[in-house]
């Protein structure tokens, strides 16, 4: 028997761990991708356009279902009652609305205030062994095939800027470089796998390292763990998107897909953490 939206929304706690969003956010969020649905969608039909056999409302929880446990698309296509093929033409329909809806903002649209300071970090994911190229994408680090993704977040902890997708062998900073630099004015909060990067960047805040010659001394131990409590905001962000399990377990989709779905994702943390989308 198909999901019944009406009757999960009766039992909030259960939607919310369901899909990851509380009810009245999934019905903001439904009002503008429903607008978008239509004039993009279904406006673009002269004749009696696809039958999608979903409301729009079912289509958005199939989604952030998905989003949230990455259960098969033959799976989630069994609990709203279509074939496995629909799911995956309503995903890639519905992502490009959903990625305009939970847009990041913009560089006008922050106060000086919000970019006085940004704490910066990169998170990787397992990804299915490449058939082809695979050594850009091993990272020693996770001694798997990976993909590498760094975000920025105000001291608030609003997300800002989420960068491309790189293989996993890249390094922290090397990553970073290929991104829009940071303003000139704001203060950066690293950890140590951005060595160097003050040498570009004077506002940089890195972490004292160790060295056999060259222990720490109790000044730089108590700056370390300053800037870890400062840093754990961005610690608190990657937490909040990898409860979407789609950023979390090992990728099995096609990989061009992955940054706007790591963006959707992030749109929806600072939504849910009080921030107005774009």
């Amino acid at each position: 028997m198909p999901i019944n939206s009406i009757k999960i929304k009766k039992k909030p706690a259960t939607f919310n761990r369901l899909f990851g969003v509380s009810v009245s956010q999934f019905e903001t969020i439904l009002t503008k991708v429903d607008l978008l649905w239509q004039r993009k969608v279904i406006s673009r039909y002269k004749r009696p356009g696809r039958d999608y056999k979903l409301d729009v409302a079912d289509m958005v929880l199939m989604l952030l279902l998905y989003y949230r446990s990455y259960i098969s698309q033959e799976f989630a296509g069994y609990l709203f009652g279509i074939d496995d093929s629909r799911v995956c033409r309503i995903l890639q329909k519905l992502e490009p609305l959903l990625a305009k809806v939970m847009a990041l903002p913009n560089k006008k649209c922050l106060s000086p205030e919000e970019v006085e300071s940004l704490i910066i970090d990169a998170t990787e994911q397992p990804v299915e062994r490449p058939r082809k190229k695979q050594k850009p994408y091993y990272s020693g680090k996770k001694k798997r095939h990976t993909l590498k993704t760094e975000i920025r977040v105000t001291r608030k902890g609003r997300i800002v800027h989420v960068s491309k997708s790189r293989p996993g062998s890249i390094h922290d900073f090397e990553l970073h470089k290929t991104e829009p630099p940071i303003p000139k004015q704001t203060r950066a909060f690293v950890d140590s796998g951005y060595q160097g990067l003050d040498k570009f960047h004077i506002q940089t805040e890195l972490p004292y390292k160790a060295t056999k010659t060259k222990p720490l001394d109790e000044e730089e131990k108590e700056y370390n763990q300053a800037l870890s409590r400062l840093r754990v905001v961005v610690e608190h962000i990657l937490g909040d998107i990898k409860t979407f399990r789609i950023l979390a377990d090992r990728y099995r989709n096609k990989r061009k897909r992955y940054d706007i779905k790591f963006k959707i994702v992030a749109g929806i943390v600072n939504f849910k953490n009080g921030f107005a989308s774009t």
